[in-house]
C-alpha cells in the first residue's frame, strides 16, 4: 500500500474543483452551518449561564437582569453581523470589517484576536467534553484524560481534511439530540412554573429595592455587570457565520443570515432560559455537579418514573458530546480568518492553499496542533481556558462594531436608510465595548493577561511576515520595471510556422506575466546560447481561498493564465523564438506540472525544463517557511523520472 492510498483512505480522493456542481455539492445550507458554527454559541450557554449565574451568590433575584442583558447582547451583535454578512458576503468576518473600514492595523489586531479565540475554542470544546466524559468513569482512569484529548482532536482533524461538509454531517444527530432534548425541558418547565412566574417577578422587584437601599444602585450595577462579564462566554461563536461564508451555499447572504437567525434565536432561548429557571427552580451549586444537571433532576423529580432520569442522562450526554461539535467553530472560522489574512501577507501564503479535497489543510492542522499545545499547557483545567477563551471574541467585536458605526456614517448621503443601521452598531460598540472593559478589569489577573500576551506576540509575528514579503514585492517590482517593458526588435527574424519534432525544446515553468519569468527566459539564452529553437511557456493558475469563490472565478483565473502564456509566445517570437504555450488550473500545482511535463517530454523528447526560485542572501528558517519549495520538489519528481530540470536562481535583495 502506497502513501497515496494510504491518504486517500484517510481523507477521501480528490475532488475536481473544475466540477461545474462542485460549489454545490460542498457547499452548507443554513441547517448545516447552524450546525457546524452554531454549535460553539450553544454550548458556551451550557457553562456561560452557570457562570454569571454563580456569581450573583446570595443576588441570585438579579439573574432575570442578567438574563434580559443577555438576550438583548445576543440580539444586538447576531443583528450587527447580519450587515456584515450583507456587506462582505465572501467572508473576512470582523477582521476584513476592521481591515477595509478602520484600517489594515486594526484588521491585524481583530484577524490575531478571531485566530487566537479558535484555537482556544478547539481547545475549550474538547478539555470539557473529555472532563464530562471521564467524570463518568472510574478515577484510575483519570490520567489518560490528555491523551484522549489528542486523539479527539487529531481525528477531528481527519474529518475536517476530508472536507467540511462531511465532517458537520457525520455530527448532525448529536446536535439534534442536544436541541431536542433542551428544548423538552425548557417547556415542561415553563409550564411547571407558569404559575409562580408573575409572583417570582414581583418579588425580584421587591428584592431589588431593598438590595439598592442596603448596597445603593451603583452595587447592584456593578454586580450585575461582574455576573454578566462571567457569563460573557456565551456571546463567543456569534462571528463565526460571518467569517465561514465562503463555505456557505448561493445565495450567500440569504443562508449566512438564514443561519445567524437560527443561532440567535436558538442561543437566547436556550441560555436566557436555563439563567431564569435556575433561579425559579432556586438551584444552588453542588460540588461536582453543573447547574444544568441540578435543574434537569429537578424538572423530573415530580415524574417518579425512570424515563425522566434516563432523559437527564441523555441530556447531559449530548452536551458533552455537542462540545466536540462545537469544536468544528474553530476548524472552520479558524482557517477561514487564517487564509484571508495570508492574502493580505500578514500570514504565509501557504495558509491560502487549497487542498485536493478543496479544505484549507494548512490552517486545520495548524489550528488542531496549537490547540494541542494549549491544552497541555492547561493541564485539563477548563476554567483557565475559559478565562482566556473570553476576552478576544470581545476585542474583535469592538473593533467590528466600530468600522460598522464609521462606514454607515460615511455613506449616510448615498445610503436612504442608514440611522436604524447605526444606531444597531453603535449600541453594539458599546455594549462590546463596555464588556470588554470589564472583563479585563475582573479577569485581567486571573490570566487574561496571558491572553493580551498571546496576542501580542501574533500580531508581532505578523508585523515581521508582512515586512519580509513587502519588501520581496519591493524588490519583485524593480524586476518587472526592468523587464516586463524590455525593448523588443523594430524588426524580429522570421519565424518557422512549424519545428521538427526532435528539435532541442526549452520549457519554461513560468507563473503570470513578470519579471520573475522574463528573467528566466532571457538568463536560458545567456546561459544556452542559440542551442534552443523551441520554447514552451507553462503554467498553473493555482486556485487557492482567494480564487475559489465560484465556477466564474475558475474561469477567469484559466483566462488570465491563458493571457499571461500568450504574452510570454509573443515575447519570444519577437526575439525571433518560435515559441508554443500550455496552462491549466488546479488546485495541486505540482502535480498538474508533472502532469503537462510528462506530456511535453513525449511530444518533444529533447527536452530541457526551466524553473525559477527566489534565493535570499540571508537564507533562514523563515524564509524557508514563508516561499513555497515548488522549484525543489520539482526537481525531485522529474529526476525520479529520468527528465532534466534546472533551477534558475533570482536574487531579489
Amino acid at each position: 500500500m502506497t502513501w497515496g492510498d494510504i491518504k486517500h483512505f484517510l481523507v477521501g480522493k480528490a475532488k475536481d474543483p473544475k466540477d461545474p456542481t462542485i460549489f454545490r455539492r460542498i457547499s452548507l445550507i443554513a441547517l448545516l452551518a447552524w450546525v457546524g458554527l452554531g454549535a460553539d454559541g450553544l454550548t458556551s450557554a451550557c457553562y456561560g449561564p452557570e457562570e454569571a449565574y454563580v456569581i450573583l451568590n446570595a443576588n441570585s433575584f438579579l439573574n432575570i437582569y442578567v438574563a434580559v442583558a443577555t438576550i438583548l447582547t445576543i440580539a444586538v451583535i447576531s443583528l450587527s453581523y447580519s450587515q456584515i454578512i450583507e456587506l462582505f458576503p465572501f467572508g473576512g468576518g470582523g477582521y476584513l470589517v476592521a481591515t477595509k473600514l478602520i484600517n489594515p492595523s486594526a484588521g491585524l489586531v481583530a484577524g490575531s484576536a478571531l485566530v487566537i479565540d479558535y484555537i482556544l475554542t478547539v481547545a475549550v470544546s474538547v478539555t470539557g467534553g473529555i472532563n464530562a466524559f471521564f467524570s463518568f468513569l472510574p478515577m484510575e482512569y483519570q490520567s489518560y484524560k490528555f491523551l484522549a484529548a489528542v486523539l479527539i482532536v487529531g481525528l477531528l482533524i481527519l474529518l475536517n481534511l476530508r472536507g467540511v461538509k462531511e465532517s458537520i454531517t457525520i455530527l448532525v444527530p448529536i446536535f439534534m439530540i442536544f436541541i431536542a432534548t433542551h428544548l423538552v425541558f425548557l417547556l415542561v418547565a415553563l409550564i411547571q412554573k407558569s404559575s409562580v412566574i408573575p409572583s417570582y417577578i414581583d418579588q425580584t422587584g421587591i428584592q431589588t429595592g431593598e438590595a439598592i437601599r442596603n448596597i445603593g444602585v451603583w452595587g447592584i450595577i456593578l454586580l450585575i455587570l461582574k455576573s454578566f462579564s462571567h457569563g460573557a462566554g456565551t456571546f463567543t461563536g456569534i462571528e463565526a457565520v460571518s467569517n465561514a461564508m465562503p463555505t456557505l451555499r448561493e445565495p450567500k447572504v440569504h443562508t449566512g443570515k438564514t443561519a445567524m437567525l437560527y443561532m440567535a434565536v436558538s442561543l437566547a432561548l436556550l441560555s436566557g432560559g436555563l439563567l431564569i429557571f435556575y433561579g425559579l427552580f432556586g438551584i444552588v451549586k453542588e460540588p461536582g455537579k453543573t447547574l444544568n444537571a441540578s435543574l434537569f433532576e429537578s424538572i423530573v423529580a415530580a415524574w417518579n418514573s425512570p424515563f425522566g432520569t434516563w432523559l437527564v442522562i441523555l441530556t447531559m450526554f449530548s452536551e458533552a458530546a455537542l462540545l466536540f461539535v462545537a469544536a468544528q467553530t474553530g476548524f472552520i472560522g479558524g482557517p477561514q480568518v487564517m487564509a484571508n489574512m495570508a492574502l493580505d501577507y500578514w500570514l504565509p501564503r501557504r495558509f491560502t492553499n487549497l487542498s485536493e479535497r478543496l479544505t484549507v489543510s494548512n490552517g486545520i492542522i495548524f489550528m488542531g496542533l496549537s490547540a494541542i499545545g494549549v491544552m497541555a499547557i492547561a493541564k485539563g483545567q477548563i476554567s483557565f481556558l475559559i478565562v482566556l477563551y473570553s476576552i478576544n471574541v470581545f476585542i474583535t467585536f469592538t473593533l467590528s462594531q466600530f468600522g460598522m458605526c464609521r462606514h454607515w456614517l460615511q455613506v449616510r448621503k448615498a445610503k436612504g436608510v442608514w440611522r436604524n443601521k447605526f444606531l444597531i452598531s453603535s449600541v453594539g460598540f458599546l455594549l462590546t465595548l463596555t464588556v470588554l472593559v470589564i472583563l479585563i478589569g475582573f479577569k485581567f489577573f486571573e490570566g487574561g493577561w496571558l491572553t493580551l500576551v498571546i496576542t501580542a506576540g501574533f500580531v508581532f509575528l505578523a508585523i515581521v511576515v508582512k515586512k519580509h514579503y513587502s519588501a520581496t514585492r519591493r524588490a519583485l517590482k524593480r524586476l518587472d520595471d526592468i523587464l516586463v517593458n524590455v525593448p523588443r526588435p523594430e524588426k524580429p527574424a522570421a519565424i518557422p510556422e512549424k519545428l521538427a519534432v526532435g528539435e532541442p525544446t526549452a520549457v519554461i515553468l513560468a507563473g503570470s506575466f513578470n519579471g520573475f519569468g522574463v528573467h528566466t527566459f532571457f538568463s536560458v539564452e545567456k546561459l544556452f546560447p542559440k542551442i534552443f529553437k523551441r520554447y514552451v511557456f507553462v503554467s498553473v493558475g493555482e486556485l487557492d481561498t482567494g480564487r475559489f469563490k465560484g465556477i466564474g472565478e475558475v474561469e477567469n483565473l484559466r483566462k488570465s493564465t491563458e493571457e499571461a502564456m500568450k504574452k510570454y509566445v509573443k515575447m519570444a517570437n519577437d526575439f525571433g523564438f518560435y515559441a508554443e504555450s500550455r496552462c491549466d488550473v488546479s488546485v495541486d500545482t505540482i502535480e498538474t506540472l508533472i502532469d503537462i511535463c510528462t506530456k511535453l517530454n513525449g511530444e518533444y523528447p529533447q527536452t530541457v525544463f526551466f524553473v525559477n526560485k527566489l534565493v535570499f542572501k540571508n537564507e533562514n528558517m523563515l524564509t524557508s517557511f514563508l516561499h513555497n519549495d515548488t522549484a525543489f520538489r520539482l526537481h525531485r519528481r522529474l529526476a525520479l523520472e529520468g527528465k532534466q530540470l534546472v533551477v534558475m536562481p533570482v536574487r531579489v535583495y
